[in-house]
């Protein structure tokens, strides 16, 4: 089986997931946002972690954030994704953290901290990924 017969693997849909995933499916990435507090939640959840309250917002992202941290592995674990390949943990300008993979460009020892934005990335299958880019490239 070749990467572009690979199935990308579907997310685990929590109780919480769909409206995110409904959002980078559009290009437009959105996350939960308490509207009392104005924390931004990640991963989704039913209250807000810092002020318990319920009242809460899908609201869009800026797309903007730091590299926090970085793997390369060199091992196939999925037909997806053959190796090399990485993951980064990305510090959202909103507050939350997400991991992802940075696109064209392998992470290096320079990279924590660099400036990063969302793309969005669409798998031969059709499956549509939030990715991220160095800024300015």
């Amino acid at each position: 089986m070749n990467v572009t017969e690979a199935k990308t693997p579907r997310p685990v849909m929590g109780l919480y997931d769909k409206p995110m995933w409904e959002s980078i499916n559009a290009k437009a990435m959105r996350l939960q946002r308490c509207r009392t507090c104005r924390t931004w939640l990640y991963p989704p959840g039913p209250a807000c972690p810092r002020c318990l309250s319920c009242e809460l917002e899908w609201a869009p992202v800026s797309g903007r954030g730091r590299v926090v941290s970085w793997v390369v592995f060199h091992r196939q674990y999925l037909p997806a994704y053959p190796p090399p390949y990485n993951a980064i943990s990305v510090r959202l300008e909103e507050g939350p953290c997400m991991i992802s993979n940075l696109e064209g460009a392998m992470p290096d020892e320079e990279s924590i901290g660099r400036a990063v934005r969302l793309v969005y990335a669409t798998m031969p299958d059709g499956m549509v990924l939030p990715r991220f880019v160095l800024d300015g490239t």
